[in-house]
């Protein structure tokens, strides 16, 4: 799957897992990185990512990960925290 096509996939999962009471979201496209086969694809608020003030940032945003070979989009686990903070490719 081209990387395109996987962040399509995260921003319609991203959307759909939207709840009513959260801050409107978006992903954060300046930090999608690709690693292990995933597509790391970050997010957080609306109002965050337009001024990058870390107080209106979001703290408990885990990203999306979408499997590039399989199409599977699911939201990361703390089990694996290490494939964002220390990405490879």
């Amino acid at each position: 799957m081209e990387q395109d096509e996987a962040l399509q996939l995260a921003v319609t999962f991203l959307a759909q897992s939207q709840r009513e009471h959260e801050p409107p979201l978006a992903i954060d496209a300046e930090r999608v990185c690709e690693s292990n086969g995933l597509l790391i694809v970050p997010y957080n608020s609306v109002q965050y990512l337009a001024s990058r003030d870390a107080r209106e940032q979001l703290l408990d945003c885990w990203p999306i990960l979408v499997d590039l070979a399989r199409g599977d989009v699911r939201f990361g686990s703390l089990d694996e925290r290490h494939l964002w903070r220390n990405p490879s490719a």
